[in-house]
């Protein structure tokens, strides 16, 4: 089920038990069942890109002293108005007291009418019933970042390139513009310039450069050895974290 509004957040949970729930939506409980611990999509983080559906997966552990019953569909929310239902939460027994329950939800940018300024810090309401009719209804039971997805391009030249020279490297950040349906420039934000020597594991980060109003990136560095280079951008609430590619230079 997939509810939209731009006042009110209303979960299936609400809707069937409305009477149950106090009229400012507050948190209410009966008895001493707790929720205990919210993960959406393994990190608490959700990308979405521009084409294609993404099921976004919650999950939401309870414990009471007769056990968990069951979980009513869970409501996620955040900034613009974007609200989602998931569907009916199936729960899985960890010992005799606590229970994980968990329900997912397809979100498409294609159908789904996702505003920009939907992205940012998400929130999850969840309802719990105990097997005594203890119940829980949380909001805000937890948080997860709604992300843009995005992309980081890398080139390195010359190639190949004397040792001493100077290199050049460019590259674009974008990211999904769930209105257009498309990407575009993502700028004045700090990008990591990073380096490999041919023949060793992991990244070092040489600069940290910023974006230009179009989401471009250019910076220069001297040759020293074969190597790989890339850009690395962490993201923020809204934006995903991305690496580019990594581009090889011949040093000789």
């Amino acid at each position: 089920m997939r509810i939209r509004a731009s006042v009110a957040v209303v979960s299936g949970a609400l809707a069937l038990s409305a009477l149950a729930v106090p009229a400012a939506q507050a948190d209410a409980v009966e008895g001493n069942v707790k929720i205990t611990k919210v993960v959406v999509d393994g990190d608490n983080k959700v990308q979405i890109g521009t084409s294609g559906a993404v099921t976004v997966k919650v999950s939401v552990t309870a414990t009471d002293n007769s056990g968990i019953k069951g979980a009513d569909e869970f409501a996620l929310y955040g900034p613009g108005g974007g609200i989602e239902t998931t569907g009916k939460p199936t729960c899985a027994k960890v010992n005799a007291t606590t229970s994980t329950c968990t329900a997912s939800v397809k979100i498409d940018p294609r159908t789904d009418y996702l505003s920009d300024k939907s992205a940012g810090t998400w929130y999850v309401d969840a309802w719990i019933d105990a097997k005594d009719g203890d119940y829980v209804w949380k909001e805000k039971a937890g948080a997860f970042s709604f992300q843009r997805a995005a992309k980081l391009t890398a080139n390195a030249t010359p190639e190949p390139v004397k040792k001493g020279k100077t290199i050049t490297v460019t590259g674009a950040l974008t990211r999904a513009d769930w209105e257009s349906l498309k990407y575009g420039g993502y700028g004045a934000q700090s990008v990591k310039l990073q380096y490999s020597k041919k023949g060793t594991t992991g990244y070092t980060t040489v600069k940290t450069v910023k974006t230009d109003s179009k989401g471009n990136l250019k910076t220069t560095v001297k040759a020293t050895a074969d190597g790989y280079y890339r850009f690395s951008y962490a993201g923020n609430s809204a934006t995903a974290a991305v690496n580019s590619a990594a581009d090889f230079i011949d040093v000789k």
